[in-house]
């Protein structure tokens, strides 16, 4: 198992090399404009949250809201030790991500005992009460904003770390504590009657999901230069649900494509004015009718595939 882990990491690390290849070239001989290449800055990060946010919905079985309540942890403890105590930025980033997850384990220990729409519904007051404190701290700005944030997150940085958490998070799920927790998504009362402690496990992934969304919100920090506390309300964790289920619960590739098409298609649908924001939820819609089960289901992309597609085509 862990021979295979690691030719998969291996793999992975490989393709995202060739797509990383592409995308500077056509980035640095302008093929792709400055604006287009920022909306793919914000795609690399959406995918780490969608991926994070996979982990505890998807792979555990856990509906959370309050993904953006890490993020905005991440961002302005991030931001705030950039600017005011000027470390660097790799530090900020790691710190931010720290202080997520320590409040996700502050929280997580009395609502992950919860269930269902119980646990979803205090995730979603974790969020608004976190944004409601910031727009109360004059020290980061408040309800107006905190500015002057370094501007560090490039392409690199953005597609490196999109990189490295997408395969931690892969050997993580086909790993024994990842078994565990697709058990425990499954059936949680099956998977404790043999021996697993579901308590464990899912404040496990939960603490993950809220460290890697602190991570991506100290890039986002760092890409924009600019935060306030309307950018990490309800709406936006609404939206991190929607690239996963979207994709698929249970699929890591499902979330990459769909946080890809849906971060894109509000930008491309921008020249079809008072219609844009019909089309986006309505391709939304169409999709949960005829395939509530998401782009992917649990599925993920492999080989197998194309091999399959050749095997076809031959019979042709």
């Amino acid at each position: 198992m862990k021979e295979f882990l690691k030719k998969k990491s291996i793999l992975i690390l490989l393709g995202s090399l060739v797509v990383y290849a592409i995308l500077m070239g056509l980035i640095s001989t302008k093929v792709i404009n400055s604006y287009y290449a920022g909306i793919i800055n914000l795609a690399l990060i959406n995918i780490i949250l969608a991926v994070s946010l996979n982990l505890i919905v998807g792979f555990t079985g856990q509906l959370c809201l309050g993904h953006a309540g890490f993020m905005s942890i991440g961002a302005y403890v991030s931001a705030v030790i950039t600017q005011k105590a000027g470390l660097p930025f790799i530090v900020s980033i790691i710190m931010g991500a720290i202080v997520a997850c320590l409040f996700a384990a502050l929280i997580g220990y009395p609502t992950l005992k919860l269930t269902g729409d119980y646990f979803a519904i205090t995730t979603l007051a974790f969020c608004e009460i976190i944004r409601i404190i910031l727009m109360n701290i004059d020290f980061v700005g408040g309800a107006r904003g905190f500015t002057g944030i370094p501007i560090k997150t490039n392409f690199t940085v953005a597609f490196l770390f999109a990189v490295i958490v997408i395969i931690i998070i892969y050997n993580i799920i086909h790993s024994s504590q990842g078994r565990a927790m697709l058990s425990i998504r499954e059936n949680e009362i099956a998977a404790e009657s043999m021996g697993i402690n579901a308590f464990k496990y899912k404040m496990m992934a939960f603490i993950i999901a809220a460290f890697f969304a602190g991570l991506a919100g100290g890039l986002y920090a760092h890409y924009m230069g600019y935060i306030q506390p309307s950018s990490f309300d309800f709406n936006k964790s609404i939206d991190f649900l929607t690239f996963v289920v979207f994709g698929g619960m249970g699929s890591l590739s499902g979330s990459i494509i769909a946080t890809i098409i849906l971060t894109f298609l509000p930008e491309l649908l921008r020249g079809m004015a008072e219609y844009r924001m019909l089309i986006y939820p309505l391709a939304l819609i169409l999709l949960m009718i005829f395939r509530p089960q998401g782009l992917f289901g649990d599925k993920e992309i492999s080989l197998k595939i194309f091999k399959r597609f050749n095997k076809d085509s031959k019979k042709l």
